[in-house]
Parts: C-alpha cells; sequence; structure tokens
C-alpha cells in the first residue's frame, strides 16, 4: 500500500509526524478517509476520534475540533487538541463533559444549539471510548 506524509499539530505539541497508510478524521460534513493520491482539500474537523493506520496498526487519538489539509505534500491536521487514548483522563473527561452539560443553563439562541453540538460530540466520543470496539 502507498503512504503519504502526515502530521497532527496541536498548540502543545507535534502530536505525530510520520509515514502513514491511511487517517481517517471526523469531520464536521462526516468522518472522511485520506489515502495516498487523496484530492486536495481542507476541511474543518470535529470533536472526535482521528484513526491513523500504518502497517496494520491502528493509532486511536481524540482530536476536539481543528483543520485538516491535503496536499501534494501529504496531510496536515491542526487540531485544537489532540490527545492519544493512553494519555486520556477519562474521569477528567467526564467531568468536563457534566461541567458542559451543567452550562447548558447559561446559554440560549443559536449559542445554546452550538454548545448542545458540542456536548453530543463530546458524549459520541466517550461512549466511543466505553464500547467494545476501542479495546
Amino acid at each position: 500500500m502507498a503512504t503519504f506524509h502526515f502530521d497532527l499539530v496541536s498548540p502543545e505539541k507535534l502530536a505525530f509526524s510520520g509515514e502513514v497508510d491511511q487517517v481517517d478524521i471526523p469531520g464536521v460534513e462526516g468522518d472522511f478517509g485520506v489515502l495516498a493520491g487523496h484530492a486536495p482539500v481542507v476541511a474543518a474537523i470535529r470533536p472526535g476520534i482521528l484513526t491513523i493506520t500504518t502497517g496494520g496498526k491502528h493509532e486511536k487519538i481524540i482530536v476536539l475540533g481543528g483543520l485538516a489539509e491535503v496536499s501534494e505534500k501529504g496531510l496536515t491536521v491542526l487540531a485544537d487538541v489532540a490527545t492519544s487514548l493512553e494519555e486520556l483522563d477519562r474521569a477528567q473527561f467526564a467531568e468536563t463533559i457534566a461541567e458542559m452539560e451543567e452550562g447548558l443553563k447559561e446559554h440560549e439562541g443559536g449559542e445554546l444549539d452550538n454548545a448542545i453540538a458540542r456536548l453530543d460530540h463530546y458524549k459520541s466520543i466517550q461512549q466511543q471510548l466505553t464500547s467494545t470496539a476501542m479495546h
């Protein structure tokens, strides 16, 4: 299988850099996979789980929004937050969700809609983390 270069960057660190077979990205307009030779594209990403495939091995990384750019140089994801599953503090993640639920009372109108959508994304990540498919 042909490989391509992939960089995953967050404000804190370069979370991943190397040659990969495939990257599956949680896009705002739907999840999508990138393989070598993918057409150039820039897409917004939503909070979700990004999967890096290299040599038949899968590495899952939680991303909390950002941008993905595919170019002739490869794929670059600029993530607001990028945390590997090994680094994730699941108790803290659950606490963040509880705080978000409590914070819904402070929003109204379009702001409330956005807060609910973001909460739904976090809950989706939490559900994926607890499903048997992630173990």
